[in-house]
């Protein structure tokens, strides 16, 4: 037996719908998914990506799910200047969240388990390296990772040590934007008492771009 509760329907939609997500790509995406073993984090959450790439779904416990059903209102509020008012942000869009209901086997208990989903930040990408930062200088994976594999995720002390001998180069224009962004989601996740997230980065070496995310 299998039920699913979806939170803030209408909203979400609207978020896919600014995006240019239509209902038939969003769920034939969610149709066909696999287990994503994503590295950098330590919450011991599960990941699932869709087939095609293009969603991220994370698994959440039943106090994370309270805390965003409560900040909810908050962040609608602020992606709704993000589209409308054009305010810059680098937040990683949230793009629906569901609990679902199922038993096992022939048990009574009925067990319940949060999902929700995101955009993937790399989908159609061809990314070569990626960063998880925090702002702390000393946090690094293993030296013995081969920071050239395409599947590991790199940290701060990792990226520091790229920039001394490759650094990336911006224009004004770009590190404003990418300033005035962070700035902005910053000060919007301390409105709600949110402290942990990181900077996902990504380098595009086909499009020598930096594709970038707060998650």
């Amino acid at each position: 037996q299998l039920s699913v509760t979806a939170h803030y329907t209408y909203q979400f939609f609207q978020m896919r719908r600014l995006m240019e997500i239509s209902e038939d790509e969003y769920l034939n995406s969610l149709a066909r998914c696999k287990t994503w073993s994503a590295q950098g984090g330590k919450s011991g959450a599960t990941f699932c990506k869709t087939l095609d790439n293009r969603f991220i779904l994370k698994q959440r416990s039943k106090i994370e799910r309270e805390a965003f059903l409560e900040y909810a209102p908050s962040y609608f509020k602020y992606m709704s200047k993000v589209y409308f008012e054009q305010v810059a942000t680098s937040l990683a869009k949230v793009l629906g969240m569901y609990v679902v209901f199922y038993k096992v086997g022939n048990e009574s208990k009925i067990r319940e388990t949060t999902i929700i989903v995101m955009e993937n930040l790399f989908y159609n990408r061809n990314i070569s390296r990626v960063y998880d930062l925090k702002g702390a200088t000393g946090r690094r994976v293993d030296e013995k990772i081969d920071e050239e594999d395409k599947n590991a995720v790199l940290l701060d002390g990792n990226i520091l040590n790229t920039l001394y001998s490759s650094p990336f180069l911006l224009n004004e224009e770009a590190k404003a934007l990418l300033s005035m962004a962070i700035w902005n989601d910053s000060f919007f996740l301390s409105s709600i008492n949110v402290m942990d997230y990181s900077l996902l980065v990504g380098v595009d070496t086909k499009k020598n771009e930096l594709v970038i995310g707060i998650i």
